[in-house]
C-alpha cells in the first residue's frame, strides 16, 4: 500500500516527536518538529524540545539537517516563537536557513511569544495552521492549562478492584493492578509536574511517589495536611536533589512543626480552608505561582472526592484490576459528599480503554477538560 505524504502524515511525526519531550520541558510546552523536502517528500530531519532551556524544536531539527533546508517546509506542532526567552526566536532561525513553507498545528496562546507567523508571512515563507489541531492541544494541554487558565492541568488517578476499591478492611492493597499498569502509572509521574496526596495516603501507604519502575524524572510530592500531623520521619519526606517534598496545611497549622520540615528540606505552603480543608482552589493557584503546569491526584479517597466535587478534574486515568474484594468495610476509591441526582455525578468525556497485562486501563476527559481543549487555536 503506498503511502500519502499529506500535511496531516508529516504532522503525526511532528507530534510523535514532541511527546519524547514531555516532562522535562515544563513549563515550556513538549513541541515537536519536521522538516521534509516538498520535491521527494522525503524528510530531511527530526527534532523535538528536549529540556526546559535547551533548543527548541524547530531549531533541533535546522541543526540536524546538514544544510539541507533551502526551500525545505517545516511542519512544528505549535507556532514558532518570535521572542528571546532562554533561547533566540525561532523565527530567525527559520528565515536564516531559507525554510519556504511553515506548517504548524496550533498557534501559540502565550501573548509574549505568539505573532511568530506574522513576522515569518510578512518575509515571504509561507504559512499553514490547523493541521491535526486536536491532537496537538492533547500534546500541549499542561501548557494550555497554565497559559490560558492559569493553574495546572489536573489528572486524577486511580487504581481499583472491580467493585470500586482499593483496599480490604485492613487496609491491605498490593496488589490489585498488575506490574504493567503500575508501570503505566509511573509514566504519569514522570510526565506531570507534581503529584498530590493526601495525608491518610502517607499513613496507610508510606509511599515514595517517585518514577522507579520507569526512566524519568520524579514529579514535586505535594502532601495535604491541615494541621501538619504527619511524621517527618515517614519516606516522602527524604528529599534529595531529585526528590522535592512540598506540605500544604491551614493558615493556623503549628509554626513550631513548620520548622521542624523546613529544617528537613521540605518546603510549606499555608492556604486558606474551606468546609475545614485545603481549598483546592487556592492549592491550584499556589501551584501556578510556583511554575506547576500539571498536577496527578493520586488520593486516597477523600482527596478524590473533593477534586471532584469542586469540579477541578481535567482527565481521568483509572486502572482496574482483576479482583472483587468484596470487603463491606472495604476502603473506596472515591468518596463523595452523597448526590440527590444521578446527573450530579461525573459523566466522561472521550473514553478509551486499554488492556495493560491482567489490568485494565479506562481514558477519558472531563467536560472540564474538553472545554479547555476545544478553544480555537488553528486559525491565521
Amino acid at each position: 500500500m503506498s503511502i500519502k505524504f499529506s500535511d496531516e502524515y508529516f504532522m503525526k511525526i511532528a507530534i510523535k516527536e514532541g511527546y519524547k519531550g514531555l516532562g522535562y520541558t515544563s513549563p515550556n510546552p513538549a513541541v515537536g518538529a519536521v522538516l521534509v523536502n516538498p520535491l521527494t517528500k522525503e524528510i530531511i530531519a527530526k527534532g523535538y524540545h528536549k529540556r526546559y532551556g535547551y533548543p527548541h524544536a524547530e531549531v533541533e531539527a535546522i541543526c540536524k539537517a546538514g544544510g539541507k533546508t533551502k526551500g525545505a517546509h517545516l511542519y512544528v506542532t505549535l507556532e514558532p516563537c518570535s521572542h528571546y526567552g532562554k533561547t533566540p526566536p525561532c523565527t530567525e532561525k527559520i528565515l536564516e536557513v531559507g525554510i519556504s513553507k511553515v506548517i504548524c498545528a496550533i498557534r501559540d496562546p502565550n501573548p509574549v511569544a505568539r505573532g511568530g507567523l506574522e513576522i515569518l508571512k510578512s518575509k515571504g515563507v509561507e504559512v499553514k495552521v490547523g493541521v491535526l489541531e486536536k491532537e496537538a492541544k492533547i500534546l500541549t494541554r499542561f501548557f494550555l492549562s497554565y497559559i490560558l487558565r492559569k493553574q495546572p492541568w489536573v489528572i486524577m488517578k486511580v487504581a481499583s478492584s472491580l467493585d470500586g476499591k482499593i483496599a480490604v478492611s485492613t487496609g491491605d492493597s498490593k496488589w490489585i493492578t498488575g506490574e504493567e499498569a503500575r508501570k503505566y502509572g509511573h509514566k504519569l509521574r514522570h510526565i506531570c509536574d507534581a503529584i498530590l496526596v493526601g495525608k491518610n495516603t502517607v499513613i496507610k501507604d508510606n509511599p515514595e511517589l517517585t518514577c522507579r519502575l520507569v526512566k524519568g524524572k520524579n514529579p514535586v510530592r505535594i502532601v495535604l495536611d491541615t494541621k501538619l500531623s504527619l511524621s517527618p520521619d515517614y519516606k516522602i519526606f527524604k528529599i534529595d536533589k531529585d526528590k522535592k517534598t512540598v506540605i500544604a496545611c491551614g493558615e493556623k497549622a503549628s509554626l513550631k512543626k513548620e520548622e521542624v520540615f523546613k529544617n528537613k528540606g521540605i518546603e510549606v505552603w499555608r492556604l486558606p480552608l474551606k468546609r475545614n480543608k485545603i481549598d483546592l482552589k487556592a492549592l491550584l493557584e499556589k501551584c501556578y505561582e510556583k511554575g506547576i503546569s500539571s498536577l496527578l491526584v493520586e488520593g486516597g479517597a477523600k482527596i478524590h472526592g473533593s477534586v471532584l466535587e469542586e469540579n477541578l478534574v481535567d482527565e481521568i486515568f483509572y486502572f482496574v484490576g482483576p479482583v472483587i474484594i468484596g470487603d463491606k468495610k472495604g476502603i473506596m476509591a472515591i468518596e463523595r459528599e452523597p448526590l440527590t441526582r444521578l446527573n450530579e455525578a461525573l459523566f466522561l468525556k472521550d473514553l478509551h480503554v486499554k488492556k495493560l497485562g491482567n489490568s485494565y486501563l479506562f481514558h477519558a476527559y472531563t467536560q472540564t477538560g474538553l472545554n479547555l481543549l476545544n478553544i480555537p487555536l488553528g486559525e491565521f
